[in-house]
Parts: structure tokens; C-alpha cells; sequence
């Protein structure tokens, strides 16, 4: 087996490509077992060490004046990569002209639309017109201006674990969090049992190594 020449980068707490490289051999026979470990030491090490740690330290370290916008804006940033994974599809500038291949993307609205209308437990909140509102209000607003847009806000707590409030256009962003949580152990679920995302996990992760 040839490694990667990026072989010690780091692409999961401590784990490198030259880890992902020797691991990955291990799925081929479909255990159970190798693919919980893909989960637990591969896909959720990465998502706890670059997105809920760092929300976790800024809503530790917060006083309600506005950290609002920076956990939004990782929560964001981390619906593309978890539905990215699940399709195995990896993104990619487009200069005009050309043409995306297969597994390939270079536009994110879709990618973020069928993620809150698609898996649980966001779908039960969200359809198409609200996802794409909230994906052109709060994702666009918040990652290209620093700002919620058609009077969306943003604020920490709602009732019943409430993800949004469409009429008052209110994003919780604690519950939001508990809701991604909560999408995880279906993930988990799904990886181990289901081919379609498993080769899908193996294209995402070895893009991660490029």
C-alpha cells in the first residue's frame, strides 16, 4: 500500500492520514465493530475537536452579548460537512465552463437544503421553503456578513426543545446543537448497517487525506 505524501497530517484529534490509510483497509469485510471504530475514533474525534469543543468554549465563556452569532456560524459550517459525508460528495470550486464530476459539488444551498428536510430530527421542523429560507437568512447572512438577514434572530434557549420559531424567525441555537446530536446516533446507526453511506464515509475521509 502506498500512503499519501500528507501522511502526517492530522485529520482526527490525533489520528493522521497514514491512520486513516492503515484503518480503512479493515472496512472492506463489513464488521460491525471496524465501523463503530470509524465512527467513534475517525468522524466524531474530528467533529468533537474542530466543532463542539470550540462551541462548547465560546458558550462556557459567553455572557449572551452576541457569541450567538460565531456558535451559528460553526453549526452551519458543519451541517455541509455532515450531509457532504452522508452522499459522499466532496466540494469543488467551479470556474465557469466547467463541469463537476461525479461525487463532486460546487454549490452548497442543496447540500444544506436536504440536510434539515431530509434527516432526523430536522426534517420534522423543516421543508423546503423554511430550510431555504433559513439557509439564505442565517447560513449566508452569518458566513458572508457577519449578520442574520430578513429578520432572523438568533437566541440561546427555546421551548420544548424547539429548533426555530418560523412566525417570530427565531433560531435556538442551543437546541440547534441538541438536535445535530441527536442526528448522530442515527448516523452512527446508518454507518454501520447501510453500504450506500459506508462507501460514501470511505469517498468523504479520503478526500480529507488529499
Amino acid at each position: 500500500m502506498t500512503l499519501s505524501p500528507n501522511e502526517d497530517l492530522l485529520i482526527a484529534g490525533l489520528k493522521t492520514v497514514s491512520d486513516w490509510e492503515k484503518f480503512r483497509d479493515t472496512l472492506k469485510g463489513n464488521v460491525p465493530e471496524n465501523w463503530e471504530t470509524a465512527f467513534n475514533d475517525f468522524f466524531f474525534v474530528r467533529l468533537d475537536s474542530r466543532y463542539f469543543q470550540p462551541i462548547k468554549a465560546i458558550r462556557e465563556n459567553g455572557n449572551l452579548s452576541g457569541e450567538g452569532f460565531s456558535i451559528v456560524a460553526i453549526q452551519c459550517a458543519l451541517i455541509e460537512f455532515l450531509e457532504s459525508t452522508i452522499q459522499g460528495k466532496i466540494y469543488r470550486y467551479r470556474r465557469q465552463g466547467e463541469v463537476s464530476g461525479d461525487h463532486e459539488y460546487s454549490r452548497s444551498e442543496e447540500i444544506f437544503i436536504e440536510f434539515l428536510c431530509s434527516r432526523p430530527p430536522f426534517r420534522q421542523t423543516f421543508n423546503r421553503t423554511v430550510a431555504k429560507e433559513f439557509y439564505q437568512s442565517d447560513r449566508c447572512g452569518l458566513l458572508h456578513e457577519a449578520r442574520t438577514k430578513n429578520g432572523w434572530k438568533i437566541r440561546a434557549d427555546g421551548p420544548n426543545d424547539s429548533i426555530i420559531d418560523e412566525t417570530g424567525r427565531i433560531l435556538y441555537r442551543n437546541n440547534f446543537q441538541k438536535a445535530i446530536e441527536r442526528f448522530l446516533e442515527w448516523y452512527r446507526q446508518q454507518l454501520i448497517s447501510t453500504t450506500a453511506i459506508q462507501e460514501a464515509f470511505i469517498r468523504k475521509f479520503n478526500s480529507l487525506c488529499d
